[in-house]
């Protein structure tokens, strides 16, 4: 179940973020959408929810982890992919 405008909507996946979502530290691409009562949310990349995640954890009614793209990504040789 989630908040939005005070309205309840329920899915029956968890939302996933798109390329076009940024994190709102720094417009990196956002890999982490944090769900907050009253239906505010934050997105965050890996790096700025490292430093963020020990306050926000608790507070947050849940936390949506796409991390595990990053390594999806990416090649297995650290370069990055071509481009179309």
């Amino acid at each position: 179940v989630r908040r939005l405008g005070g309205l309840m909507t329920t899915t029956l996946t968890a939302p996933t973020l798109s390329e076009a979502d940024r994190c709102d530290q720094c417009g990196a691409q956002a890999y982490l959408l944090v769900l907050l009562p009253g239906g505010a949310d934050l997105q965050f990349c890996g790096h700025h929810w490292s430093r963020h995640e020990e306050a926000l954890r608790p507070k947050a009614e849940e936390v949506i982890d796409e991390t595990h793209r990053l390594d999806a990504d990416m090649p297995a040789d650290g370069t990055e992919a071509p481009q179309d």
